[in-house]
């Protein structure tokens, strides 16, 4: 297996590293100290016995059961493979959790991955986390100090042929970052439908924390993993809990030996010794054992000397012989004549070489503008720049329908990209908030890669948003080609997403199901005029709550049309790689990779249940049964407890809006496109709801206006008996047009 292999070749690096160290100085505090453990060297701070390390933290229990030895952590059975005084780094085992199915989809086999550590943390820039499998979703929960913090990643592939061996970016196997400080985490890993669609060549699903550059995916893992219970694993090590000024402080206990230098932990509390430039030797142990001066002369690869070479303690001195001038170095000055000897040719050398270095900075910059705007011009036309001006001029699009922006006008109006002006980050790129001189605010959509392929297709796109003219949705002003990646530039929306008013903490307030209601009324009319009303049919493959932007009205902005296709229009479906949010995708299109415009309805149908219960698309949190929003819904649904999963804030709603909008959300959310209303049908039907709202809130109104006009002119406005029977009617009308709403 390539993960067997570059582990062995790396623990073989590592170990003629520690012998070689070794032969320059002493690794331990004392003579009878044990300086290796089986392969594995043992350098102080760390050691096997009593008196031959710093503190607990350090002791390496030496296991003579086994042939050769080996070192374990502490007094654990975590096995340690070495130890880098350099780097300050320990690379040990860890497990790897795997579920197993057999053809019917019932789990055969189970483990997960615990890891408990002390003290040392997992080093969050040199592990990832890790899944493999073609039908997997795999989640890591860590304790950081005394938070729990959750991450995970999905993979998928429709076929072993689908699956590159070295490419780990979602098919077959995906990976994620691990949080600084992490001593515990525990991972789990299982499969979405069980892998009952990629039984035969992927059973199980694995996931495990893994020393990056020891682990390279090969299209064999899916198989072969089964028979691998343990990866290398790096953690950070420190001393103490104290920065490096407190040690110094306390000096009875201070780490570092003669000579080294103390930096701070970058990851977790502690600090670390090591030797200066021009010292060698372990930075934890007294002379002359410690940091020990390097003779840089006795080496000509370690000095530029071009004469005479003097050694000086951390250093050394180029010396120039008699008659000679400089420092004596290859570099620099070096061992010169006496300028005197030379002064009249130099002069006229001198004079003749400020002109050549004035011409040749003069020329240099011409050249470096010229080769920046021909880079400029390369990615214009790479990013289909020609084509787009000519699609303006063939639709005759006038310059206020699109505009063009210049490199230099983006740079300057996001301040350079500061990550001041992020406003949003998500899975096709980044979305900044750009500011022009004359005050003008937008947004700037940075993406993360284009697909040159799809050059044409994305100009076509660009060109058929730019004439979108709809109040609903966020309006695209122009682009900018002449960077690698084509950037966006759309309207500003100030008052965030739909999904921050449903889901945040912190949000400030709480919206009524009348504004809920016109929310989806107005997304639905969005969706239908894409489908329906655009000169070529567009299918948006990514509605989901968070890219539904509202204004400072919580009018609906509909936003981010990076991952939306145009469909031909002698088409009803097109096959593409399935693209969109786990939550929100269309099960139908997750299986077929088939995209028909009933996928955008399914997802629109997730966005009406997060309208109505205020609960996430998915939750890991809760029981297994309400981890899918849309499915614990219908399941309800259909027991008739509606008001079970409710947002308690709607309770007090229009009882009969509420159950119709619930039995439409369930049509969208059928298994089977061809069964899901159309999206000019749902927006038919909302605003069919909104507009009854109204009339009924209109009659309510006109009936409370008639009520105290009778008082008036009857003179019911003096007793006590009048008031009672004047609540009584309007409770008698509130009741009635409730009920029939």
């Amino acid at each position: 297996m390539a993960l067997q292999r570059k582990h062995l070749c790396m623990v073989l690096l590592w170990w003629l590293a520690a012998a070689a160290l070794a032969t320059e100085a002493s690794q331990t505090i004392r003579s009878d100290c044990e300086e290796y453990c089986g392969n594995v060297s043992i350098p102080y701070p760390f050691g096997t016995s009593e008196g031959c390390y710093f503190n607990e933290d350090f002791l390496i229990t030496c296991n003579h059961t086994f042939n050769p030895p080996i070192p374990q952590l502490q007094t654990s059975n975590i096995e340690v493979l070495d130890i880098s005084l350099d780097a300050h780094e320990l690379r040990i085992h860890t497990f790897i959790a795997q579920t197993c199915y057999d053809s019917r989809g019932y789990i055969e086999y189970r483990t997960t991955a615990f890891t408990r550590l002390k003290t040392f943390p997992f080093s969050y820039t040199r592990n990832k986390f890790t899944a493999v499998g073609c039908d997997t979703l795999a989640m890591v929960a860590a304790l950081q100090g005394d938070n729990l913090v959750r991450t995970g990643c999905m993979s998928f592939c429709a076929s072993e042929d689908s699956v590159s061996d070295g490419v780990c970016s979602g098919i077959g196997c995906c990976q994620s970052l691990i949080p600084k400080g992490l001593l515990i985490f525990n991972t789990s890993v299982g499969g979405i439908s069980n892998h009952t669609m990629v039984w035969g060549f992927s059973r199980c699903s694995y996931s495990f924390v893994v020393e990056e550059e020891a682990y390279n995916f090969s299209r064999a893992d899916l198989r072969d993993l089964q028979n691998t219970s343990v990866v290398p694993t790096v953690l950070d090590w420190a001393v103490g809990d104290q920065n490096c000024e407190e040690a110094k402080k306390n000096s009875t206990n201070y780490a570092c030996g003669e000579k080294s230098v103390c930096n701070e932990s970058d990851n977790g509390p502690g600090y670390r010794c090591n030797c200066p430039q021009g010292y060698q030797g372990n930075p934890y142990l007294p002379l002359p054992n410690g940091c020990q001066d390097i003779n840089e002369c006795e080496n000509s690869t370690l000095n530029d000397c071009t004469n005479s070479c003097q050694n000086i303690d951390g250093s050394y001195e180029c010396s120039c012989p008699k008659w000679h001038k400089g420092d004596g170095k290859r570099s620099g000055r070096g061992c010169t004549l006496d300028p005197l000897l030379l002064i009249k040719v130099s002069a006229g050398i001198g004079t003749g070489l400020a002109v050549l270095l004035i011409g040749g900075i003069w020329l240099y910059w011409g050249f470096k503008k010229r080769k920046l705007i021909m880079l400029k011009e390369k990615f214009f036309q790479q990013n289909g720049g020609f084509l787009l001006l000519q699609q303006l001029s063939e639709r005759q699009l006038s310059a206020n329908t699109i505009r063009i922006f210049t490199e230099k006008e983006l740079d300057n109006a996001t301040n350079n990209y500061n990550e001041s002006r992020i406003v949003g980050q998500g899975g096709y790129g980044t979305v900044y908030k750009g500011i022009f001189q004359d005050n003008k605010i937008v947004a700037i959509k940075k993406s993360k890669m284009v697909d040159r392929s799809q050059i044409e297709q994305f100009i076509n796109e660009v060109v058929i948003l730019s004439q979108i003219n709809h109040r609903n949705v966020v309006k695209l002003l122009g682009c900018c080609l002449e960077t690698e990646v084509p950037l966006l530039v759309y309207e500003f929306i100030a008052n965030d997403t739909l999904y921050h008013h449903i889901h945040s903490e912190g949000k400030t307030s709480v919206l009524s199901w009348e504004t809920r209601l016109r929310i989806a009324a107005e997304t639905a009319g969005v969706l239908s005029y894409l489908h329906y009303a655009t000169s070529v049919p567009i299918i948006h493959r990514d509605v989901k709550s968070m890219n539904i932007l509202l204004d400072d009205n919580y009018t609906t902005k509909v936003s981010d049309f990076g991952a939306s296709r145009l469909v031909p229009l002698d088409e009803a479906e097109i096959s593409t790689m399935v693209q969109g949010t786990i939550g929100y995708l269309d099960p139908e299109y997750l299986h077929t990779s088939q995209l028909t415009e009933k996928s955008d309805v399914y997802s629109f149908g997730v966005v009406l249940v997060e309208l109505l219960t205020g609960r996430m698309p998915l939750s890991y949190t809760g029981p297994e049964e309400e981890r899918s929003l849309a499915m614990y819904f219908l399941a309800l649904l259909k027991d008739d407890r509606l008001f079970q999963i409710l947002d308690d804030c709607l309770v007090q709603s229009n009882t009969e809006q509420l159950k119709e909008v619930a039995n439409l959300a369930k049509r969208c959310l059928r298994i089977k496109g061809e069964e899901r209303p159309t999206m000019k049908e749902v927006a038919a039907e909302l605003e069919g709801l909104r507009t009854m709202e109204k009339h009924y809130a209109d009659i309510i109104s006109e009936e409370r206006v008639y009520l105290l006009r009778e008082e008036e002119d009857h003179g019911y406005g003096g007793g006590g008996n009048t008031i009672a029977g004047y609540d009584s009617i309007k409770d008698q009308v509130t009741i009635s047009v409730g009920g029939g709403r």
